[in-house]
């Protein structure tokens, strides 16, 4: 998924976390905002929400059953992959991917894991720490190779 995809799917979710936390369109927009008018335009399809707006989207609703649905959890991880596409980052430790992730790759301890749902990858180290997250399992590989992981 890219930031392109990732927006349009926000687009369509937002409607569905307004129903789902019972709130108006005029609290919506507030509680995200955004003009309410806004905020109709993209429900009704005629404009795409922003970067910043699906972030904040994704952030105050982090506890959304419809969010989490559609995207495999807890979403952080994945707006890391999108947002520091190309930029690289260290990360604190993760919980290890009890739930939401699969193993792909076991390399003496550093882990390979893919979201079962956005499908985007993460590498571990040993430790759960969290060293780079894509979704191009290839940048992945070519990472671990840069650090002689391979």
């Amino acid at each position: 998924m890219n930031r392109i995809e990732f927006i349009q799917e926000m687009t369509v979710q937002e409607k569905l976390v307004r129903t789902e936390f019972r709130l108006s369109q005029d609290q919506m927009a507030s509680v995200l905002g955004i003009s309410k008018k806004t905020l109709v335009e993209s429900e009704a399809g005629r404009r795409l929400l922003s970067w910043t707006e699906c972030v904040a989207l994704a952030s105050i609703f982090s506890q959304s059953t419809v969010l989490q649905n559609a995207f495999g959890g807890e979403m952080s991880d994945m707006i890391r992959a999108i947002a520091f596409n190309d930029v690289r980052v260290t990360y604190p430790a993760t919980m290890g991917g009890r739930v939401w992730w699969r193993l792909i790759e076991d390399h003496n301890g550093y882990r390979i894991q893919q979201n079962i749902l956005s499908q985007h990858y993460r590498l571990l180290d040993p430790y759960d720490g969290r060293m780079l997250s894509s979704y191009d399992l290839e940048e992945i590989h070519r990472y671990m190779r840069q650090l002689a992981l391979l």
